[in-house]
């Protein structure tokens, strides 16, 4: 499968059951009927159009459900076996596992896997794979079937009691229960060589070719047609590429990911250390990767790529390591009905989570399986280097961060840190930030529209720069008539200031000017309540609070059930 499964479920009985298989299926994304759900990654309100919908695009399908619903929903969509994905019933109890189409696409494996994970046998009833104690049709990872189109009648005339003879290595084939003799009229070939299959023969391809490349940057736009052309040149099929694998030094290559994009395969890197012994014997960077990859030989080289053939099918997986990845998301005020679904899928697909514990919590489920590593909320420097540590040794970092991470947040931080130490490692890293409802919008949302036109945003915490050029800022926004959202206005060792800032602003706005008060914003105990500027005192905040004070032109309406909405006109009058 190329494509992470999805599960769906009907109940909250069912969810259970679905976490133990996506124990066995890492990046599988739950689906759960809303209302009668939680805890699950989307939550839909119509069963059949979800299920249509993911079937159309390809996804393999797991149902914690009755058999027959499942096929009521997707009969109409059949009509291509070639194309169609996984599709599998799984008791609300776990005691049944029944595939039910995608023989073509691996269902029979999937379930497999899904009924070891439940310890329950699956209910396979494809003969071929029954009696032949093998499934030709969907070899197992690392093994390509190149001419499906012949299969068909192959697996028939096998199950009439034809014989096959094995030609090449593979010992899923040879531990089956085919019928194998030298001397029968079908083949089954297993080769990384180009060449044309016959109706009598099934073609298997191997992944067992390493591409390994070095420094290609002269050759951009032309990567693809060159390491296409060499394999051609050498005679090798594109289908047993199983990865290209390179120095970590050149992990920022696009090129590198363009040639491991168009043959759909893994890019997978080597640090000095690991090529060290290949170099001193005065091997290329190329050619030296190429070897840790196989433990063979380079087959075939030009300048800055090399070519391998490994005895047995390459697992990147296994081999150096990927490119480091580094997110830094924002999670939003806290509630997950406020987080991104670009947050949400990258939370699912980190390997690591870094933060603030306070914020790491407020993730729920979403961090489950994850590496954790938490740290003071001020440590924010230290919390920085770590993730890029761990992202340049290949891990796939989610830096948390709540509201927006680019907004008084980590972004910052990461940045500030890449700029001071600059490591070398760190510019391999892929780094991505992911934005989130920041508190201000959170707390305008809450009450009306209080950032309808121009406003601005100051933190209030001197830590990090001067009060001077924070009062300096304040008067400047209150003169130019901005509304004014204030980050970080009270903790427990600075006081005063927030008290500063109101007699400031006094200076410009009426001791009647709207000022907001969101607290706790999208987490239990939220709170948000409408004063007067006059009537703001430290006392009447905390660092879980934003304040937004109006500009001249804010304006309350006051409500039928006693509440008020506020809101700053678009017009000047």
């Amino acid at each position: 499968m190329n494509v992470a499964p999805a599960i769906v479920v009907l109940g909250q009985n069912s969810v259970a059951v679905a976490r133990k298989i996506i124990s066995v299926l890492p990046g599988t994304t739950l689906y759960g009927l809303e209302g009668r759900t939680s805890g699950v990654d989307v939550s839909f309100r119509n069963f059949g159009e979800t299920v249509r919908e993911l079937f159309a695009q390809g996804t393999p399908l797991i149902g914690i459900c009755a058999a027959g619903i499942l096929i009521r929903t997707l009969a109409p969509m059949l009509s291509d076996k070639q194309q169609e994905p996984p599709v599998l019933a799984v008791a609300e109890d776990g005691s049944a596992v029944v595939p039910l189409l995608g023989g073509l696409a691996g269902v029979n494996d999937l379930a497999r896997r899904i009924a070891q994970a439940l310890d329950v046998k699956p209910a396979i009833t494809t003969t071929g794979d029954l009696r032949l104690g093998t499934a030709l049709l969907s070899p197992p990872p690392g093994y390509h079937l190149a001419n499906p189109d012949d299969a068909k009648k192959f697996i028939s005339d096998l199950l009439a009691g034809a014989q096959v003879k094995l030609e090449g290595v593979a010992p899923w084939l040879s531990d089956s229960k085919l019928p194998i003799d030298a001397n029968a009229d079908l083949t089954i070939q297993v080769t990384e060589r180009l060449l044309t299959p016959a109706p009598n023969c099934l073609v298997y391809h191997p992944a067992t070719i390493a591409i390994a490349i070095d420094d290609i940057s002269n050759y951009t736009d032309q990567a693809v047609a060159l390491v296409q052309q060499l394999l051609a040149d050498a005679g090798l099929e594109r289908a047993s590429v199983a990865g290209i694998f390179a120095p970590i030094t050149t992990a920022a290559n696009p090129a590198i990911h363009a040639i491991a994009s168009a043959l759909r395969v893994p890019a997978r890197f080597f640090t000095s250390n690991q090529l060290e012994s290949w170099l001193s014997q005065g091997y290329s960077p190329a050619q030296a990767a190429a070897i840790a990859a196989t433990g063979t030989s380079p087959i075939s080289t030009s300048p800055h790529i090399a070519i391998a053939i490994a005895q047995d099918p390459i697992d990147p997986n296994t081999i150096g390591q990927t490119r480091g990845r580094l997110a830094i998301i924002g999670t939003g005020p806290g509630s997950q009905e406020w987080m991104s679904p670009e947050v949400k899928q990258i939370l699912k697909s980190a390997t690591d989570l870094v933060g603030y514990k306070t914020y790491l919590d407020l993730i729920g489920s979403l961090g489950d399986g994850k590496q954790r590593h938490e740290s003071d909320n001020r440590q924010e420097e230290g919390r920085a280097q770590m993730a890029l540590d761990l992202a340049a040794s290949g891990r796939y970092v989610a830096v948390v961060s709540s509201g927006d991470p680019g907004i008084y947040a980590m972004a910052t931080a990461v940045f500030e840190v890449c700029d001071r130490y600059a490591k070398p490692e760190w510019e391999t890293i892929d780094i991505h930030v992911a934005p989130g409802i920041s508190a201000m919008q959170a707390a305008a949302a809450a009450i009306g529209a209080p950032l309808g036109h121009d406003f601005c945003a100051i933190s209030l915490s001197d830590i990090l720069k001067p009060w001077s050029a924070i009062a300096q800022r304040i008067a400047a926004a209150a003169e130019a008539d901005f509304v004014i959202a204030f980050y970080n206005p009270v903790s427990k060792d600075r006081t005063w200031q927030l008290a500063e800032a109101r007699n400031i602003l006094l200076q410009h706005r009426t001791p009647d000017t709207p000022v907001v008060l969101g607290r706790n914003l999208g987490r239990r105990g939220q709170t948000v309540k409408v004063i007067t500027l006059e009537e703001l005192a430290p006392a009447t905040a905390d660092m879980r609070t934003i304040i937004i004070v109006g500009s001249t032109k804010t304006r309350i309406i006051k409500r039928g059930d006693g509440g008020i909405w506020v809101y700053t006109p678009r017009r000047y009058a």
